[in-house]
């Protein structure tokens, strides 16, 4: 059976934020750990924090960057609730300040037990809620479920799994970033602990280059 499911992100806008704080929402240079879960979320129909929290420790997670895609950043007027000097809670304009990753793809690889690939596999192709890339405006251009495979690890999953359109060969290859073990890598803090309460765990990750084409070509 695979041990592997692959999703094709692709779409107009996608935003995946990473250290977003009140009124600056930014955006990672590909998708979160965190993001993807909440994708999946939607697509299963969970909503408890142990669920999401079991969800994010079940797999570990590869992205392809096929195309990095530019930011793009846009301001919005929300109005919420300010405190004010006296204490007092008062409606006010607020300027919040988002970026966006625009005509971006990612090819993003998640390895783990069979089973839980099978469930994620049919949920992404049936979600049972709408999904979205980040955000809910960010809506897919594509549909997500790419495939299924096994593979020894990530990173032969990446470089073997064809590629949708035609790549230029760059001496800087692509950019893939791989899910490692605790205190290897780079630490980010995208593994979902409590969705409630905005908690994060941290999560380590390395990046790597690799040629496209290696192992596939186009079809």
């Amino acid at each position: 059976m695979a041990n592997t499911l692959f999703l094709r992100l692709e779409g107009p806008l996608q935003a995946w934020g990473e250290r977003a704080r009140w009124s600056v929402r930014d955006t990672s240079t590909e998708p979160t750990k965190s993001g993807i879960i909440g994708l999946l979320a939607c697509a299963l129909g969970l909503k408890s924090d142990n669920d999401l929290a079991a969800l994010s420790r079940g797999f570990r997670m590869g992205v392809r960057c096929d195309r990095e895609g530019v930011f793009l950043t846009d301001f919005h007027t929300v109005v919420g609730g300010v405190l004010s000097a006296e204490g007092k809670i008062k409606k006010d304009t607020v300027l919040s300040l988002r970026t966006y990753l625009c005509d971006a793809s990612f090819l993003v690889a998640l390895q783990g037990q069979a089973d839980l690939i099978q469930n994620l596999s049919e949920a992404v192709q049936r979600p049972f809620w709408a999904v979205y890339l980040g955000r809910r405006a960010c809506v897919p251009a594509r549909p997500l479920y790419e495939g299924e495979g096994d593979f020894g690890d990530l990173l032969t999953a990446l470089q073997c799994w064809p590629y949708t359109e035609k790549l230029e060969k760059e001496d800087g290859g692509i950019r893939v970033v791989l899910e490692t073990g605790p205190g290897q890598g780079t630490q980010r803090r995208d593994e979902i602990l409590s969705n409630s309460h905005r908690t994060f765990l941290p999560r380590y990750t390395v990046e790597q280059r690799i040629q496209p084409y290696q192992s596939k070509e186009v079809a």
